[in-house]
């Protein structure tokens, strides 16, 4: 039986908001809000891997299960990697989830969806992705796209790049990379082992380094794009969809 984890990662550093996983929203720290949410999806345990004993207590308080880990990790993979073989040193665990800090609003049925892509045979990683609706995205290079090739199963695809620009050319659909991701056990502690690749430091893109290694990653097309909070703007957004 295939047994899950679902780990967030959660750092108090921030250029554009600072101590982000405790901002207020709807009375709740951001970050309670998102280990609720996985907590929903219903697939064992979530647990939220941190850099600061400040969002431990809060998720703690809320009845959320939390642990302190490095400071100086360079990704939230890296965070996510630690938090699992001290969760889980017996290694039960066969997929981990990492779900983003600064997704409040998430739907615990991303995350599910995510981590079915991992049911099947093949896909070493899996990932989200939206159809492109509004023009502006398509051009804005803080939209990550992937371009992918369809799979034999209806909205899925099989990635076989991440990019900054609008990709690819020609008519058709653009998909907006969702960054929540799904891995075999075996594959993230293979992510992590790697140095970072041409691509990756060029795009500034991490899930570059697993493709430029040979790894597969699946993407599940889902109808919409949960809201990342990266600035005061988003907050404020994030306060009115709860509210």
């Amino acid at each position: 039986m295939t047994r899950t984890l679902i780990i967030i990662p959660a750092r108090m550093a921030s250029t554009r908001l600072p101590d982000k996983p405790l901002a207020d929203i709807g009375g709740l720290p951001m970050i309670v809000r998102v280990w609720r949410q996985a907590h929903d999806a219903g697939m064992g345990r979530a647990v939220v891997a941190a850099d600061s004993e400040e969002i431990c207590a809060a998720v703690r308080a809320a009845g959320g299960e939390a642990l302190m880990t490095r400071a100086d990790h360079a990704s939230g993979s890296d965070r996510v990697f630690e938090a699992l073989n001290r969760i889980d040193p017996e290694a039960e665990a066969d997929i981990v989830v990492n779900v983003q800090g600064d997704l409040p609003t998430i739907d615990p049925a991303l995350i599910r969806a995510c981590a079915a892509l991992l049911d099947t045979k093949g896909p070493h990683i899996a990932t989200l992705a939206a159809e492109i609706a509004d023009p502006e995205e398509r051009t804005n290079p803080n939209v990550v796209k992937v371009v992918g090739t369809p799979l034999a199963e209806p909205n899925r695809l099989r990635a076989l790049y991440f990019t900054r620009a609008t990709a690819p050319h020609g008519d058709g659909p653009l998909y907006h990379h969702i960054g929540l991701y799904a891995y075999r056990r075996t594959a993230l502690e293979r992510f992590v082992s790697l140095a970072p690749s041409c691509l990756e430091k060029r795009e500034r893109l991490e899930q570059l380094r697993a493709l430029e290694d040979g790894m597969r990653i699946d993407v599940a097309v889902v109808d919409t794009v949960p809201l990342g909070v990266d600035t005061p703007a988003d907050l404020e957004r994030a306060r009115q969809l709860v509210g």
